[in-house]
């Protein structure tokens, strides 16, 4: 019986071990990712001045989603608050104490936009830019000459930690903790769609989509984030769980009051319509037309 329990203890203790030297290469692993620079040079780009140029950018930077972090007034807000995954607060966008607008040229605002890499060269943590990395030259100088704009507001968030689940989330991939990681940043810039009514347009637009409802648009878990109900809705055309059975009024009037064909109420917490009831009938159009030609899947496989 003495030689099982040491045997037990001898095995316990191997696991132990072996727990404790991968958790120690995760967390050398991602200080590494975290810490790493970029060398990365953006295409000149030209910043429109004027006030419709202004006000055009102030409503990209709710329809684009920019407000859900930042805020309303650009200061930043809490992003993540768990002692796991880390603390996130965005940061401060405006020109006051605490905020980057002090300093970011306009070369640093299109580098941490597009390529998710802040002025020092470092990786941004959860900067979507996977998404805006193909936001065309003239919504991003809009977007770009109203962060300009912004009224300064005195706020120093706190320094970004990144838990320990965080960290394995990081090294595993299982979600882009460090979106410069997945940008190919000396890609040629997409070529710019033209507006309109049309499913190309909506694909452009669907992009903002797709870091919550998935590269197939089908919703479900967001990877790596806790399941807190309800989760991104299915947006392919499937008839059981997605927009099969919708018809473009229905899609109209969640985007614009929030309240699905059923009658009930979308929360604008797990789903931000109050921004995007900014974006205008073509843009609309163009985003239903394409959610419509998307390929109909299940519920759930992003």
């Amino acid at each position: 019986m003495k030689k099982i329990f040491k045997w037990i203890g001898w095995i316990v203790g191997i696991v132990v071990g072996l727990l404790i030297v991968a958790l120690l290469g995760v967390y050398v692993v991602s200080t590494m990712q975290l810490n790493k620079t970029y060398q990365v040079e953006p295409a000149a780009l030209t910043i429109p001045t004027g006030e419709a140029a202004i006000t055009e950018g102030g409503r990209q930077f709710l329809t684009r989603g920019c407000i859900d972090c930042h805020g309303e007034n650009g200061a930043g807000k809490m992003v993540v608050d768990d002692a796991l995954i880390g603390h996130v607060i965005a940061s401060n966008l405006t020109p006051g104490k605490g905020g980057v607008g002090q300093n970011y040229t306009d070369m640093d605002w299109v580098r941490a936009i597009r390529h998710g890499i802040g002025p020092d060269g470092k990786p941004l943590v959860i900067m979507p830019s996977v998404e805006y990395n193909a936001i065309n030259d003239d919504d991003l100088g809009t977007i770009v000459a109203y962060l300009k704009s912004l009224p300064a507001v005195d706020h120093t968030p706190d320094p970004i930690t990144v838990g320990p689940l965080g960290r394995v989330l990081l090294v595993s991939k299982a979600i882009p903790v460090l979106p410069a990681e997945q940008i190919d940043h000396d890609a040629p810039r997409p070529v710019a769609v033209a507006k309109g009514e049309t499913v190309e347009y909506g694909h452009y637009l669907a992009q903002t989509c797709m870091g919550c409802h998935g590269e197939g648009l089908s919703g479900g878990p967001i990877p790596g984030l806790p399941p807190d109900p309800p989760n991104p809705q299915n947006l392919t055309p499937d008839p059981e769980s997605g927009l099969g059975k919708w018809d473009e009024a229905d899609f109209a009037l969640v985007m614009r009051q929030g309240q699905r064909p059923d009658g009930t109420a979308v929360d604008p917490a797990k789903m931000p319509w109050p921004a995007f009831q900014h974006m205008t009938d073509e843009e609309l159009n163009a985003l239903w037309l394409y959610l419509q030609s998307v390929p109909a899947k299940p519920y759930g496989e992003r």
